[in-house]
């Protein structure tokens, strides 16, 4: 995925996708990002360290910057047997939810995809259900026991 060094799609379920406007708080993540964004994965409701580290190694994670440093991370696996990508995570530090962050790095992904985009959500987690069906995603599926906590719902846009 290529962004602008430091760089929303409104498309509702079954619309015509709308332009997308690149976000210039989202960029490849970088080397020196690998540390704040460790820090990030902590408000996950269930990290997984090693694709992490694996996503910072071949470098396909994205990043939402203020004031130069990681505030929030995407990323997305692709996989090699099927068509399209998968995000695997998606965080913003508590302090800058509700600026738009999750928006621009999802639209980040959405513009540069080639195919569908699938992630899962926690059913109780109500602004990201809400988010992610503002981009035009739907669920498709339902994991039972995903999480810790219970079921995941499997969320995907064409």
């Amino acid at each position: 995925m290529t962004r602008s060094p430091d760089a929303d799609d409104g498309n509702p379920a079954g619309g015509d996708a709308e332009p997308v406007a690149p976000d210039p708080r989202v960029r490849p993540a970088r080397p020196t990002d690998a540390d704040p964004i460790r820090e990030l994965q902590s408000f996950l409701r269930q990290p997984n360290p090693d694709l992490l580290e694996y996503g910072l190694a071949v470098g396909s994670a994205l990043v939402s910057v203020a004031d130069g440093r990681p505030v929030g991370y995407l990323l997305p696996v692709d996989a090699s047997n099927r068509p399209g990508v998968h995000l695997a995570e998606l965080v913003v530090a508590p302090d800058h939810r509700r600026e738009g962050r999750a928006r621009g790095l999802l639209s980040a992904v959405i513009a540069d995809g080639d195919g569908p985009v699938t992630l899962q959500a926690h059913p109780d987690n109500d602004a990201a259900l809400a988010l992610y069906d503002g981009l035009g995603f739907a669920v498709v599926d339902r994991r039972p026991d995903a999480y810790a906590d219970g079921d995941a719902l499997v969320l995907r846009r064409d």
